[in-house]
């Protein structure tokens, strides 16, 4: 027992001596859309914020940070148009997988938990009808939201960041009605293409 305990101390001692943190800034353009929206279209929009990443092996860190995102979604009718873009701080709780391809680039592979909070957003239409997204008087949005985020993407001369990210939301932020008349939950779906500097 003695034996196991030291051994398992020994390890900790040297995986906390090889562990480090790095920060990044990330920027990116996103696409978003709800599921089972029949009518709904992708709305393009932004993504940004401060990331983190703990390395525990040369292979293998925790990814992170805050982000502040776009999302919603844009329906075009007969020449009518509405969009609905709120705008959420993420925060994914990612494994990441990482390998060189040369002596300078990094493939990445990560997936995780994301949380994110409603900040804010407008509902608008063609009608000259807004409102807020998360107000009761507006789109009266949950602000809450959870879902599964993956992605991959290159760490460049250990300076700069390329990736490619999926989100899936498991929480509805409000019911609605498909063109069949049945009540449905759609979900936030999102696709960001961004760039990022190690500092």
């Amino acid at each position: 027992m003695k034996k196991l305990v030291l051994t398992m101390l020994f390890g900790l001692i040297a995986l906390a001596g090889y562990s480090q943190l790095r920060w990044d800034a990330q920027f990116g353009m996103n696409f978003s859309n709800m599921t089972k929206l029949d009518e709904s279209k992708a709305l393009p929009g932004f993504k940004l914020g401060i990331g983190m990443d703990y390395a525990f092996t040369d292979s293998w860190s925790f990814q992170s940070g805050l982000m502040f995102a776009s999302k919603g979604f844009k329906v075009k009718e007969d020449g009518w148009k509405a969009t609905q873009r709120p705008i959420y701080l993420d925060i994914p709780l990612l494994a990441a997988y990482k390998f060189n391809i040369t002596d300078d680039i990094k493939f990445v592979i990560d997936a995780g938990p994301y949380l994110a909070i409603g900040l804010g957003g407008k509902y608008k239409d063609d009608d000259n009808d807004d409102g807020k997204v998360f107000d009761k008087e507006g789109s009266d949005w949950k602000r809450f939201d959870l879902g599964l985020q993956y992605g991959v993407g290159l760490e460049l001369a250990d300076r700069y960041l390329i990736n490619l990210t999926g989100q899936n939301g498991f929480i509805s932020p409000s019911d609605a009605v498909n063109e069949d008349g049945d009540k449905v939950s759609p979900k936030n779906m999102t696709f960001t293409i961004g760039v990022g500097y190690i500092f």
